[in-house]
């Protein structure tokens, strides 16, 4: 049976030194507070296809190239 994600935060900070379990504290605290961004797939599905394919191509290539060997 596999620990909920909770209490394995929380055992684990409990072995941290204070000063560190504050700043994972006031991260926890950035997140509860961070904006969620962007636009939600299901609204830019309405532009699926519109690409035409030559230029899909294109980018394909240049990805290839930009990317580093093994990357």
């Amino acid at each position: 049976m596999s620990i909920p994600t909770i209490d394995e935060v929380v055992e684990q900070l409990k072995v941290l030194p204070q000063p560190v379990q504050r700043q994972v504290l006031e991260f926890v605290r950035s997140l509860v507070k961070a904006e969620v961004r962007g636009t939600p797939g299901q609204q830019l599905l309405r532009f699926a296809g519109s690409i035409p394919f030559d230029d899909l191509q294109l980018m394909r290539e240049a990805i290839e190239i930009a990317q580093p060997a093994g990357g």
